[in-house]
Order: structure tokens, then sequence, then C-alpha cells
């Protein structure tokens, strides 16, 4: 979509200007013209046709991509530059392509274009470089074309500011003409300044306009440079480390020439074969999921050739991937020597390593590429008679390429993995053996020591569950207390709302006892056992009595039932009571199951 709409910006102007060139190339200019019209037709569909994203969502949907477009400034601004104002030739003649002057009207489209180009592209800063270069073409083209238009209404070697007299034959050319005005206008939004004095006002205002172009062009130029430098720098100082602290930190703590050169060379051998030592910090803008599937890419070929970890999980190569840390040594550099304490392991991904002796001399073998070294070290197998410790020398020959993975790394890692852990083991116990270097007790120890880990992780198992049930009956005792509380509070309440009946019935029974009796009588007390009588009442206990009066006669004589409020038996209470009673009323008879039940 750029061609059509960069064609439009500088021919539209250059047509309209330069009225000989125009006219000799009349056909394809209009062949040009429409097949531009038809691509923007087309970009129309095309948008019409594209999806979006909805809360994430992409939407295919034709009716709602309709809707969408249609709705928005981008197809107003469409559909006006593809008005047919080409029927105003009619009017105003072929010879007049200023009519096509609202194909510009597409410029919106050419900055997405753009855009989009640039995040998609692998060298972002060469395309803005060229981006800003088509844009200063762009502005020279339209002061070249201005320029010979008001040298045309000027009179064409009126003075020496405007163009030449185009009657010499060494400015009548159509390229002599554009390349002059183009030289011209170059030197003056460059700043260059080396053009004739201006004579005229229109002369005047049109240097002054430029002037100030030119002082907006140049500063973008300048910025825009700035900003593609500094991303190189940054980009540099990313990729590889920064030489320059480097070189002030030696010469500083007045390091040996020698050591100086060596470091001098690891780095030039860094920036010239683009060795990236900052992996990790490259890809950590990224998510991590993004990140692993581009290290799984990149490295696990390399980490599946190591005999060790052959056979494994693929999950478990993918979290090692992530721990794998580039590293780039020198000729004649030693890796590790023999009985140093092993922390990490290597693969060999370029370069190649010789086995040496104590010596230095003498080679035992050449590792390559896709070899390894060091793996047992990492793994704590029991019983190894060398005890984590290196058995060889190893010293890279020339530039070597290497991964180190930790031990500690790997320790995390099998942490999550605790069946590849056991495999680990046994494949390390199994070299270990072919080389004679595994100890008979080792194993009986280490036997001895996974009975002793299975015991405690089914003690700390059966010590969760017993947690858990324990919790489990906490809360349901918790939950019958807070029962019985609100049990007993309903309780109070019922017994507070009895006893405020009863003291309302007694209040009524006096007065109406008084009334019959007379005054001056003795006003008969309820005792507190007619109190009691009047309670088992109202808790039906005396319905059970009179179902069976012989049975439970005893039953309420023997009753010991403690009152909440004086804490003393119900059943001598209530005997008592009755021959209280009785007393009053002259019967010293023996109480009864009847009068009982009465």
């Amino acid at each position: 979509m750029t061609l059509p709409i960069v064609y439009n910006w500088v021919i539209i102007i250059l047509r309209t200007c330069f009225t000989m060139i125009a006219l000799s190339y009349l056909p394809v200019w209009l062949t040009l013209d429409y097949v531009s019209d038809l691509m923007y037709m087309i970009d129309m569909i095309i948008t019409l046709h594209t999806g979006y994203l909805d809360q994430g969502i992409l939407v295919k949907d034709l009716i709602q991509l309709r809707k969408r477009y249609l709705r928005s400034k981008h197809f107003l601004w469409d559909l006006a530059s593809i008005l047919p104002f080409d029927f105003l030739y009619f009017a105003f003649g072929i010879q007049t392509p200023l009519v096509r002057i609202n194909r510009l009207l597409r410029i919106p489209r050419l900055n997405e274009a753009l855009d989009r180009m640039e995040t998609r592209t692998s060298y972002p800063n060469t395309f803005r470089i060229a981006k800003l270069m088509i844009y200063i073409f762009v502005l020279i083209h339209w002061n070249t074309c201005l320029y010979f238009a008001l040298s045309s209404s000027l009179g064409f070697g009126s003075d020496p500011w405007v163009y030449p007299n185009i009657t010499n034959t060494e400015f009548g050319s159509m390229r002599r003409q554009y390349f002059y005005c183009f030289w011209f206008s170059a030197q003056i939004l460059t700043t260059v300044g080396d053009v004739p004095q201006p004579e005229r006002e229109e002369e005047f205002l049109f240097m002054i306009a430029d002037l100030l172009i030119a002082v907006l062009v140049f500063a973008s130029i300048v910025g825009n440079i700035g900003n593609v430098i500094t991303s190189l720098r940054d980009r540099d100082n990313v990729f590889f480390p920064n030489h320059e602290l480097v070189k002030a930190y030696l010469r500083s703590h007045h390091i040996s020439k020698e050591l100086r050169e060596r470091i001098n060379n690891w780095y030039q051998h860094l920036y010239i074969n683009k060795k990236i030592m900052r992996e990790n910090e490259i890809l950590q803008q990224l998510p991590l999921h993004m990140r692993t599937e581009i290290t799984v890419s990149v490295h696990l070929r390399t980490l599946s050739k190591v005999t060790i970890f052959q056979n494994c999980d693929r999950s478990l190569l993918e979290e090692l991937v992530l721990k794998l840390t580039p590293q780039v040594r020198n000729p004649g550099e030693y890796v590790c020597r023999k009985g140093d304490v092993g922390h990490e392991m290597y693969i060999i991904k370029e370069g190649k390593l010789a086995v040496v002796a104590d010596d230095g001399v003498t080679e035992f073998a050449v590792l390559s590429d896709g070899n390894f070294f060091g793996e047992i070290s990492i793994l704590n197998i029991k019983g190894n008679k060398s005890g984590n410790r290196r058995t060889a020398n190893i010293r890279s020959n020339g530039y070597s390429d290497l991964f180190s993975l930790s031990k500690e790394d790997l320790t995390d890692v099998l942490s999550e993995f605790p069946a590849a852990k056991r495999h680990l083991e046994e494949k390390g116990r199994q070299i270990l053996t072919k080389m004679g270097m595994l100890e008979e007790s080792g194993e009986k120890e280490e036997g001895e020591g996974e009975k002793v880990e299975t015991k405690i992780q089914r003690l700390e198992s059966n010590l969760e569950v017993l947690q858990t049930k324990l919790a489990r009956l906490m809360m349901e005792l918790e939950s019958s207390n807070r029962k019985m509380q609100a049990r007993v509070a309903q309780l109070e309440l019922e017994v507070s709302e009895l006893e405020t009946q009863l003291s309302e019935d007694d209040g009524e029974r006096d007065r109406t006892l008084g009334r019959g009796q007379g005054v001056g009588r003795e006003k008969p007390q309820r005792s507190f056992p007619i109190l009691i009588l009047i309670i088992l009442e109202h808790t039906h206990i005396f319905k059970l009595v009179h179902s069976t009066p012989q049975k439970n006669a005893g039953f309420l004589t023997n009753l010991s039932f403690i009152s909440p409020m004086r804490k003393a038996p119900a059943g001598p209470l209530i005997t008592h009571g009755l021959r209280t009673s009785r007393k009053r009323s002259g019967d010293t008879g023996p109480i009864d199951s009847t009068q009982l039940h009465t």
C-alpha cells in the first residue's frame, strides 16, 4: 500500500509544476493514476475483511467487521481519497493533474504501514534511517516543484535567484530543469546556504519559509541519527561486556601487559564473531513461556546429548535449559584442574578442548562439539571415591564456546522432580562403576539412606493426616460449644418468661382469696415448693405421673432435679410443700399418690 501513496505524493505535484514532464509522458501518468486508484479500492476491501481484537479475542465476523469499518474515521478518509474528481478534467483540461489532490489523504495509511514494517523487520535501525531519508526526499521534492513554479511565475532568468531562461539549450531539457531545482532546494533545506541572494518579496518569503523548514529538518535529522546511534550502542552494551569500563579498570590497577592483551583478544573475539554472553538479560523482557520456547529451540538439542540427561522428561530438560550459562574460554586456558572441587558441568558448543596430564604437555584425548564433562561432580553420589573432585585437567586449545550448569541450579530443579533425581543418580552410579570409582559400602549406605528417607516421608505424611484430623475435630468441638451456649441462653430466657407468668398468676390468686376470706385473715403464702410444682406442671412431668401414678410415685419423691436458682433437690421440697399445705388445712394424714397427683 505504500507504493501508490508515495506515487501520488511525488507525481501529482511534479506534473502540476513541470508541465513539460506532464505532457511528455501523459499516457504513462494516466495509466499509473488509475492503477493506483485500483490499489486504493483493493486496500479498502482488504481493510473491510481485516479482523480486530475485542477484549483480546480476534473478531472475524464479516458483519461486525463491516459495521466497525464503515463507522470509523478511516473509512471517511479512504472514501474522500478515492472520490472521482477526475471528471474535472473535462472542465479544466487533461493538463491539470491537481484535480487528483484528494489522493494525498491516504497519508495515515502510509504511516500505519511504515510502523508495522518497522516492528516486523529484522533491522529496525536501518529501516528508521531509510524512512527518514524518504521523508526528506519527499520534502525536498515538493520544495523543488514549488521553486520551479515560482520561477515560472516570476519569469525564467529574470534575476539570478530564479531558474535560468529555458530558451537556453543548456537549461531547456527536462532532466536539467528538475536536477537544478532539486540541487537548489537541497542547498536551502540542508542549511548550506550557497544560493544567490533573493531580490523580490516573493523570493524573500520563499527563502524565509525554507529556512524555517530547514531548521526543523536539520533538528529531525540530528535527533533521529542520534537515536539510531544510541540504540546501536545500547545493543552492543547488552550483547557484549563493556570494554571501555574493563580497560579503565585494568589501567587504574596497573595490570600486566600480557593479561591485558589476553582480555583485549577475548573481547575482540566476542565482538567480531558476535558471541552473545548475556542471553538471559536480553530475553528478560519477554514472558516466561516465550523465553522458555526460545531457549529450548536454541539449546535443548545440545543438552539432550549429555548422557545422564538422555531419556529424561522434557519438562525437566526445559527447566535445565533456562539455567545454562554461556562461556567463552581463551586458547591455553584451563577449564578445570585435577583435584578441584566440581561446582558445575560443561557442554561444548564449539571448539576443541584437550584432556592433558599434570605436565601440561601430554594429551590423553580431545573433546569437540557436543561433548561434555564434569557431569558426575555435580551429583552428590555417595560412595564416589573422588569425592566430587575433578579427575582430569581440561584445557582449551583455541577459543571454545561452552555452556555451564551449576550444581545449585541442578539441585533446585531436581527438587521438583524426585523421580528424575533418582534416575540421574542411578546413571551416575553406573558410570562410576564402569570407571571403578564407586565403593561398595557407598551403595549400601545409599540404600540405607533411601530407606531412612522413605520412613521419614511416610512419617511426615502420617503426621499431616493426623494434623488434618485434629483440625477437623477442633472445628467440630468449637461448633458444638457454640450450639450449647446458644441452647443454654434459650433455656434461661424461657425460664425467665415462665417465672414472670407464675408471678402474675400468684397475684391474681391472692386477690381472689382476699375477697373471699375478708379483711384480717392471714394471706396464704406460696412457698418455694409450690413454685416447683407449677414449673413441673408446665414441663408436663405431671402428665407422665398421671398416666402411671403407682409406678411413678417414688419418682416424684426421690426426684433430684437441681433448681438453677437455688441449687436444692426438688423431690423433698415437693413433699414438704404438700405437708405444709395440709397442716394449714387441718389434714394430718399420710400423703398418698392421689394427693401428689392433685
